[in-house]
């Protein structure tokens, strides 16, 4: 059943990047930007982990291209909680900061 929906989450991820690259041919980081931005507005979180699952576990085998390069490169900001909770870390942990040492 779990692979059936993530097969169906591999074809509307495609979709969507299909969409995406034709709209900005010649620039993929405009479309890769596009794709995650669309990803996180419009799909549950637990729709974005279980495709990030999907492709970290290598069952998303149809995934394009395009579409798993932007998954991999906005993961953070797919997962839940995503760059504010990563901002946040931050915020707790300045450069040279923490208890190490």
């Amino acid at each position: 059943m779990e692979h059936d929906h993530s097969a169906q989450l591999v074809k509307m991820a495609n979709q969507i990047g299909t969409f995406f690259q034709a709209q900005s041919p010649s620039d993929a980081t405009l479309a890769t930007n596009a794709i995650a931005a669309h990803l996180k507005s419009f799909w549950a979180p637990s729709m974005r982990v279980q495709l990030i699952r999907a492709l970290e576990a290598g069952t998303a085998t149809h995934l394009l291209p395009i579409v798993a390069s932007a998954v991999r490169s906005h993961r953070e900001n797919l997962l839940p909680g995503g760059a504010r909770e990563a901002a946040d870390a931050k915020e707790q942990f300045p450069q040279g900061g923490g208890d190490a040492g």
